[in-house]
């Protein structure tokens, strides 16, 4: 049964996305058997692994708010282990247009039903906003990474996204978990950075991953040539900083 894992955080470039398709490319590369939803109407996720689709199918879109079947929504890549529900500019009304059907929080759950045995991992790429989109991944998901970038007000609005996370737990989700926090676009030159990583690790202690996401011109780059770091620079920061992050997480889901 799949473990699945909403990225999120409210606050635009943070590495959301850019954790959502290096995290689920490296845990295909691992054998892992990976979905990837990209839920974001930027569809950058979508376009972040554009060279890897296999004749794209349906989107995210189509199964929310068309009722597309699940399973027609799934789009194959050249990555054996990794499969993408793609996104698109419609998703942009997605939130008006849920507002009006029964049991809107739980959409995404329905849609993910079907596809559950089939994955090991569910990795959803939210919006970077709390609206319905995200609300519907949180009721979904077994658990929430967290991106936070290693620059000034890297903790603003997080309470805002804590509270989102403890409203859902109480009213939707009960077994909703933190995965982990995950320091990102952290340079070990400036004294911000490290300021800033202790300040999230003493706040999140035990919660804060000890793989740190730094700074890197291939994370930067990749992106504009529709693939992930790993498959344009496998020896990169970047790269490595995402396989030691998969170790991570599967050392600690086992």
């Amino acid at each position: 049964m799949a473990h699945i894992i909403s990225l999120t955080n409210q606050k635009g470039g943070v590495g959301k996305t850019t954790t959502s398709v290096n995290l689920s490319v490296s845990l295909a590369v691992s054998e892992v058997k990976t979905l990837l939803i990209d839920l974001d109407p930027q569809f950058n996720a979508t376009t972040g692994i554009e060279e890897l689709l296999i004749e794209p199918k349906g989107n995210i879109y189509d199964a929310l708010i068309r009722g597309t079947a699940s399973k027609d929504v799934v789009t194959k890549t050249k990555l054996e282990h990794l499969d993408i529900v793609t996104s698109t500019s419609d998703l942009v009304g997605a939130e008006v247009e849920l507002v009006s059907i029964m049991a809107r929080e739980h959409q995404l759950k329905k849609v993910l039903k079907p596809l559950l045995k089939k994955y090991d991992y569910i990795l959803i790429d939210c919006p970077p906003s709390l609206g319905l989109l995200t609300l519907n991944a949180l009721t979904c998901s077994d658990a929430v990474i967290i991106p936070i970038q290693c620059e000034y007000y890297a903790l603003e609005g997080l309470g805002q996204l804590l509270n989102t996370i403890r409203l859902v737990q109480k009213n939707l989700n009960p077994d909703l978990e933190i995965e982990g926090v995950l320091l990102t676009m952290y340079d070990g030159r400036l004294n911000l950075s490290k300021q800033v990583a202790e300040e999230v690790r003493s706040y999140f202690e035990d919660k804060t991953f000890k793989t740190v996401i730094h700074r890197n011109v291939s994370l930067s780059e990749a992106p504009s040539f529709g693939k992930p770091a790993l498959l344009y620079d496998a020896n990169s920061t970047g790269a490595q900083n995402y396989m030691s992050l998969v170790e991570e997480i599967l050392k600690d889901g086992n």
